[in-house]
């Protein structure tokens, strides 16, 4: 019998784990996919249940469409200050002198270290307290919103930056020396070939990220925000209907994140056939 080779001991498996919704394959064309039996069975279901019973599904779904506006506004916003963080941070981490790659490894380190409903909880009821004492509530104001958008920001910059340092990092250092022998400086090659094709490796990864960060802005709702979530727990308080609101708030939030997903895979599919074709 023949033996199966041993195992390198410095060859370990890669396990790939998400906290968010896994984004589908770029080739799967299948009707009875997971992604479309989920996603295509939520809207069935949200168009259904209003048609055999406008009251209460009917009066929920006329109820919360401010709280989606206002979900989407929190959450493109916390992303968007959220890719800023992330990028400064993950050059940080990468920079050449020490003192940068000390202060991003520290902001990491200890975002990371911190669940987002503490941050959210810190920065909402402990920074205000602190401006009060130091006499800046006058100047500095944070509202609900305002503190949600902060705090997201905060969190997810700290793990975008190690997307975008293990981006980085994943490009070829001849790329980086080409750059240097056509005579452009070391910013310039980060900005002109560097990051680029860091985008390229990128995106998947940032997608989830996205996603997860859709999902978590349900926690703004002990904010005083008026997201999705809030707006069903106001109707769910009032009419005591709670199973009903709740399950049209789960569906709204499962069709958002299984489209967001599908659409990151186009872009990766789009960003990939342009690569090809200037290859």
């Amino acid at each position: 019998m023949k033996e199966s080779p041993k195992p390198n001991s410095d060859e370990r498996p890669v396990i790939n784990v998400t906290d968010s919704t896994l984004l589908p394959h770029l080739g799967e064309k299948s009707v009875l996919s997971a992604w479309n039996i989920s996603f295509f069975g939520a809207i069935v279901i949200l168009i259904s249940l209003p048609l055999f019973r406008p009251d209460p599904y009917l009066r929920i779904l006329k109820f919360i469409p401010d709280g989606i506006i206002a979900t989407f506004t929190v959450t493109l916003s916390a992303i968007f200050f959220a890719l800023i963080l992330g990028l400064i941070a993950g050059l940080g981490r990468i920079s050449q002198k020490r003192i940068f790659r000390l202060i991003a490894t520290i902001y990491v380190e200890v975002i990371r270290g911190i669940p987002l409903l503490v941050q959210l909880f810190y920065i909402y009821f402990a920074l205000p307290a602190l401006f009060r004492k130091l006499h800046w509530d006058s100047v500095i104001h944070l509202d609900g919103p305002s503190s949600a958008v902060i705090a997201m920001a905060v969190c997810y910059g700290a793990y975008m930056a190690e997307i975008f340092r293990s981006g980085i990092q994943a490009i070829p250092k001849g790329q980086m020396e080409a750059a240097f022998a056509l005579g452009m400086s070391r910013a310039q090659a980060m900005v002109k070939v560097i990051i680029p094709q860091t985008v390229k490796i990128i995106l998947p990864p940032i997608g989830n990220e996205f996603i997860a960060l859709l999902k978590d802005s349900s926690l703004v709702s002990i904010l005083a925000v008026s997201d999705l979530l809030r707006r069903g727990r106001e109707f769910a308080s009032t009419s005591f209907m709670y199973f009903e609101s709740y399950t049209v708030v789960a569906l709204i939030y499962l069709v958002m994140t299984l489209f967001f997903s599908r659409l990151v895979t186009m872009m990766e599919k789009k960003l990939r056939h342009t690569s090809g074709t200037n290859n």
